[in-house]
């Protein structure tokens, strides 16, 4: 008997369905490993190795090619260059759920859309009025974005109780969020503005659609290309992580080779009765050649990429980046209590407000669809879990403040991740219980 035969159908949802869940599972673990090394990097500044551990960040590492010099901090490359890894897999994962994903219907992505510029502008407006022209305030941007693996962790400890939809709403709201935030550090914190570096990555970015309309498929070329154009962004005044997020909604989300395709391509292959077809050089072995092909670009680029890239991302990029930014030592360091307390508010009461209110409107006014397993009292929950801040919070946090500043804004990021994500969990249990 076929053992197929004794399966329900596949539907071509399960194929959109797939990559979303796998995306959610290793969020969740990237949380719990978040954790930790937040924990870590705090308990070493904290320790009688705290001068060596702060002071290693600072250490310069890069190359001398003559006249040519490209050197950086360590916490650059890890700031700069490899969170622009980081941006370029929620890029990717943004252009699959609006071209693949629910998100591809206007009206179901609306709800995220709004939900995310609420929740940008509100705490924005809540720290400012706090701070009111005191110092820090141009560090407005550091409250604009919600952490990903922090979000999707802690709804994974609630497991089946919490809706899919509720899932996919915070997950969409957080790449919103920091598209979002990418964009505000490339235009409120860059530097002087070069504009022949602007021309040359500008052309960069056209050469990669050159080659990708001519049908080069070789990843390496892109991440070649890529890395050029990470480094006229990194020359021009323009925040160079913008790379990831522009070449990630560049990739195609449609495969090369379709499934009929496919399949009639590996029907050659089995059609050979066993033996030593391909070894030599024979039409069988360039069967078998263009089989391997076949098989590769069935997945699009975007899946492809993703399944790549997402696990050393989440697991290994991100937490590198929390060691290298959350310490904060405690002993000996002036606090200003006024910073801290609007950082802290921001995300904790400004972050939920806007996201609720913004939604609210959105809906009320027919310009998106809210799905009814989606209650309002769930989407409040999720609104306080978005308060969690944390990695885009330190990295525009890093770029908007002073030294003398920073230690009191990672105190507020820290308190604030602390507390929303205990009152979005205790929420959500409490409305889920009968689930």
């Amino acid at each position: 008997m076929n053992e197929n035969l004794s399966r329900l159908p596949r539907v071509p949802a399960d194929r959109l369905a797939k990559p979303f869940m796998r995306f959610i599972r290793i969020e969740a673990m990237a949380g719990a490993v978040l954790l930790l090394s937040t924990l870590f990097a705090v308990t070493l500044a904290n320790s009688p190795w705290a001068t060596s551990f702060l002071a290693l960040w600072d250490i310069h590492a890069g190359i001398n090619l003559g006249s040519v010099e490209i050197s950086r901090s360590l916490k650059h490359w890890i700031n700069d260059g490899l969170m622009t890894l980081f941006f370029f897999v929620i890029a990717l994962e943004l252009k699959r759920e609006l071209v693949l994903g629910e998100l591809r219907d206007p009206r179901v992505a609306a709800l995220p859309i709004a939900a995310a510029i609420g929740g940008m502008i509100a705490p924005a407006a809540v720290f400012l009025l706090i701070v009111s022209g005191g110092p820090g305030a141009s560090g407005w941007g550091t409250v604009m974005s919600t952490d990903t693996a922090f979000v999707i962790g802690c709804l994974a400890v609630l497991g089946s109780r919490i809706p899919q939809n509720l899932r996919l709403f915070l997950l969409a709201l957080a790449i919103f969020d920091d598209v979002g935030a990418i964009l505000v550090v490339a235009i409120g914190y860059g530097e002087t503005v070069n504009w022949l570096a602007i021309s040359v990555a500008v052309l960069g970015f056209i050469a990669v659609a050159t080659i990708a309309r001519l049908g080069v498929r070789s990843i390496p070329i892109y991440f070649a290309a890529g890395g050029g154009i990470w480094l006229t962004l990194d020359a021009s005044g323009i925040h160079a992580t913008l790379t990831g997020v522009i070449l990630g909604l560049m990739t195609p989300a449609r495969s090369w080779v379709s499934d009929r395709r496919l399949h009639a391509i590996l029907d050659r292959i089995i059609a050979y009765p066993p033996g030593d077809h391909w070894s030599r050089d024979t039409s069988a072995r360039g069967d078998l050649h263009r089989a391997g092909i076949a098989t590769r670009e069935a997945l699009s680029p975007i899946e492809r990429l993703e399944i790549a890239l997402h696990p050393w991302v989440a697991l290994g990029v991100l937490p590198l980046f929390a060691v290298a930014n959350a310490g904060i030592p405690m002993a000996g360091v002036k606090f200003d209590p006024t910073l801290t307390a609007a950082i802290f508010l921001a995300f904790v009461v400004g972050k939920p407000v806007g996201v609720i209110c913004l939604s609210f409107l959105a809906v009320k006014s027919r310009l998106c669809i809210r799905p009814s397993e989606l209650s309002w009292g769930l989407l409040a929950a999720g609104g306080l879990l978005t308060g969690i801040g944390f990695t885009m919070a330190l990295f525009i946090a890093d770029l908007a403040f002073g030294a003398e500043l920073l230690n009191s804004v990672k105190l507020g990021i820290l308190g604030a991740s602390v507390v929303s994500a205990s009152l979005g969990l205790l929420m959500l249990a409490w409305l889920t219980s009968r689930r």
